[in-house]
Order: C-alpha cells, then sequence, then structure tokens
C-alpha cells in the first residue's frame, strides 16, 4: 500500500535533488517547490518529514507555511474589534507593539475633543470624580483651563487621537512655549491643562502610556507684586474714598492678609467680637464656595473701628437676609461687591494723593496680603501667620514674605498692632448709614 505524505515529492530533470511542496491546510493550495538538498528519494522524503513533524529549516519551509496560512485568516477572517483588541493585545505583550488603537473602541478619542470635555463643568468624568470624592476645585479654574486647551492646544494635538500624543509633542509645545511674552507660572497652567487630562487617561486605561511622567515644567523667579510702604498707607487712608465701604475692604485687606474673595464671603454671621470667621470665599464663577483650601479659620481683629464699621455697613443690607447677608453686599440680592470695585477705588485713592496713573497701575488688591505677611514675617512664627493667613504652605508662605521693604530693618520687627494701628487710628472713622450706602450702590 502507497504511503501518504502531508506533501508533494519529485524529481526535476534539470536538478538532481528531490524538490518538496507542502500544502497550506487552510487555503488548500500549496506553496512553492522546494529543494531538499537530497538525491536519493528515501533521503528526501525523511528530509521533507523532518520539516513537517520537528519544524528544522523553520525559517525556510515551514516558517513558511505557517506565515502563509496566517495572512491568508486574516485576510478572510470576520474579525471583531474585541477580537482584533485581543489580538493586538497578545502582540503589544510580546514587545511587538508599543501602543494601539482600534477603531471605534474605547480609546478611539480625538485628543482635543477629549481635553476640551475634560475641562467642561457639566460634562467631564474627571471633575464629577473631584466632587464625589470631596476634592476642592472650583469653575473659575476649570473655565481657565478651558480657555487654556482652547487657546494654546489646538495646534499640537488637532488631528490625533489621545493614543498618538507622545512625549516629544509635548517637548516641542513646550519649546514653542517658551517664545511667548508670559510668566513661568502662566505657561506651566497652560502646560498642566492638558498634561492632567493625559495623566487621568492613562490612569483611565484611556492610553497606554503616562507620557507626562518626568516632564520638567517651567522655572524662574516670580514677578512681585509692588508693596505700598507703611507711610503711604497711612497717606493713602487719610484721603476721602469715592467709596467707603472700599476703603474699608483694603484697610481690612491691609491689617488681616484675607483674599478678595474672603472679604467678599464675609457675611453678618462671621463677624466675631475681635475676630472674623472666615468660612467662605466668592467668585464670579463659583458664587460662594469653600475656602481656597477648603479649611475654616479664624483671623484676628484687633482694631475695634474696623470690627464695628463692618456690623455697621452689615447692618445696613436692605435684603433681609439676616444673619447671612453679605457684609460687602451689591446692589442685587445674594451678592456681594465685585472684587474689581475694591481695586479701581484703591487706585483712584493712589491717584488723590498726587501718584502717577502709571505708576497706580502697578499696585494690585492682592498686593495687601504681601503687605500684611511681609511686614509680619518677622515677628511672629510661620504656624500662628499661617493661621491668620490660611496659607497652605510654608513654602507659599515665604513666598509671600519674601519681599524685603525699603529702609531700615527696624521697620519689619513692629507688632502688628504697632504697625498698623497708627494707619488706622489716624484715618477718619467710617461711618455708614443707609442712605450714604444707597447712594453707592446706586451709583
Amino acid at each position: 500500500m502507497a504511503l501518504s505524505y502531508p506533501f508533494s515529492i519529485t524529481k526535476r530533470k534539470d536538478s538532481p535533488y528531490f524538490y518538496v511542496r507542502f500544502k497550506n491546510e487552510t487555503t488548500g493550495k500549496y506553496i512553492p517547490w522546494k529543494s531538499t538538498g537530497q538525491t536519493d528519494k528515501q533521503k528526501a522524503i525523511k528530509t521533507a518529514l523532518q520539516w513537517f513533524t520537528n519544524g528544522k529549516k523553520k525559517s525556510e519551509t515551514v516558517e513558511k507555511i505557517e506565515t502563509l496560512s496566517f495572512r491568508d485568516t486574516v485576510r478572510k477572517a470576520d474579525i471583531t474589534p474585541q477580537e482584533m483588541d485581543f489580538i493586538l493585545e497578545q502582540w503589544k505583550n510580546k514587545g511587538l507593539l508599543k501602543t494601539y488603537v482600534v477603531t471605534g473602541s474605547r480609546k478611539d478619542i480625538n485628543a482635543y475633543d477629549f481635553m476640551l470635555t475634560f475641562w467642561t463643568w457639566e460634562k467631564s468624568e474627571y471633575i464629577a470624580e473631584k466632587l464625589r470624592k470631596n476634592h476642592g476645585i472650583g469653575k473659575r479654574h476649570v473655565s481657565k483651563q478651558y480657555s487654556n486647551i482652547k487657546n494654546h492646544w489646538y495646534d499640537i494635538v488637532k488631528n490625533k487621537t489621545l493614543s498618538e500624543i507622545t512625549k516629544q509633542d509635548i517637548n516641542r509645545f513646550m519649546k514653542k512655549l517658551a517664545e511667548k511674552n508670559l510668566s513661568h507660572g502662566a505657561k506651566n497652567d497652560i502646560v498642566r491643562a492638558g498634561t492632567t487630562a493625559l495623566k487621568w487617561a492613562f490612569n483611565n486605561d484611556l492610553i497606554d502610556r503616562d507620557i507626562t511622567a518626568g516632564l520638567v515644567f517651567f522655572s524662574g523667579h516670580y514677578k512681585e507684586r509692588q508693596i505700598l510702604t507703611p507711610e503711604i498707607v497711612q497717606a493713602l487712608f487719610s484721603v476721602p474714598w469715592n467709596d467707603e465701604r472700599c476703603k474699608l475692604a483694603n484697610m481690612l485687606a491691609m491689617c488681616t492678609g484675607l483674599r478678595a474673595g474672603e472679604i467678599q464671603g464675609l457675611r453678618l454671621q462671621d463677624l466675631g467680637k475681635d475676630c472674623l470667621y472666615i468660612r467662605h470665599s466668592w467668585n464670579l464663577q463659583d458664587g460662594l464656595k469653600c475656602t481656597k483650601n477648603r479649611e475654616n479659620r479664624i483671623a484676628e481683629m484687633p482694631f475695634p473701628m474696623i470690627s464695628q464699621a463692618l456690623k455697621d455697613l452689615a447692618e445696613t443690607n436692605p435684603y433681609g437676609a439676616g444673619m447671612n447677608g453679605y457684609v460687602f453686599y451689591a446692589s442685587i440680592p445674594d451678592k456681594p461687591m465685585e472684587s474689581k470695585t475694591f481695586l479701581h477705588e484703591l487706585r483712584q485713592a493712589l491717584l488723590k494723593m498726587g501718584m502717577t496713573k502709571e505708576t497706580a497701575k502697578g499696585y494690585t488688591f492682592h498686593a495687601w496680603r504681601h503687605f500684611f505677611t511681609a511686614y509680619m514675617a518677622d515677628r511672629v512664627n510661620n504656624k500662628v501667620l499661617q493661621q491668620q493667613t490660611g496659607h497652605k504652605t510654608t513654602a507659599m508662605l515665604e513666598h509671600y514674605a519674601g519681599h524685603r521693604i525699603d529702609g531700615e530693618r527696624e521697620g519689619l520687627r513692629l507688632a502688628q498692632v504697632e504697625t498698623f494701628g497708627d494707619v488706622i487710628n489716624t484715618s477718619p472713622v467710617i461711618i455708614f448709614n443707609t442712605q450714604k450706602i444707597m447712594n453707592y450702590v446706586r451709583g
């Protein structure tokens, strides 16, 4: 009985050697002839069997069979996205792929659209997660980062999926950003708008690599805000102000170091006998919200004149809000004055003193926080000062306290009451009445 082999073997007229060809079991077709290198038929059959059964000469023969079989399978197979994802994942595990994206899969996401959604308050899974876990995040910050994506990231990610973005792309982006006339803090905010989204995408299995790891951000010295000298401050609060509510807000910031939003968020219930209970902050996007560091604190207020003026102002609130009424209320209910009004009136008062418009523009309302911290830093320990100002870290406190005042250092050693008391005590008494406030509100 003739033996049947899984191949065909024959001798060609123009060669002394026997040739073999194997059949592709998937397609039913034969692959090209291959010389066995044998002139004896039995030895040629033995060689062919060895190739077929033991994989010898695999790179030349058996591998060719397997390769053709696999290629034909891929060409003809009806593969689902889920099956393709499995196959590609196996190749990735073998080191044959670094990353991949299957069309229509969860990872098939346009990077620019993803980043915009990431910083959209109503749609973002990231924001929802933050709120669910009671982490601090505000609408103003989200709005700012949305603008950073829209204004700066489009060119780098416009036509790419998340997985196509590389660390080299980010480095090129930062190189281009470095040429812009922006502070290093502003540049870092722009970079973080994108890298925060990419980091979250990696942590949630939307991309396979954390391309933000090891990224070096911009560095440099913060541009120091100008702060006034005690002599100028004393003169500032001695001149008539157009709106004495703004005078009170500026004076309060000077002697307590409170942020503008914390002053806006003050309500009648927050006014203690000789202190202020800092429970909230305010901004236009978020409205009344928790403090910047999500921690309540007590700010000391050793100046009876200011404490009384705050209560007098709060009690003129015409909206019937009671203890919930804002101290610095606006012309409409349930809303405080805008902080830009505090700044506008500060600069107007500086002009009345004889300061030039260009010089006055160099001062911001937030500079009062620097003023307070700079003059108090050498007089009290960091722990006590942090409790007053609400600085989260000593490093940030030292940044604020890093200003050096012109003149003798003895001025830095004055106690809080000695430093600010002279300014407050020599300032004209602030007296509020309903008609006076209504004139401010309407006018």
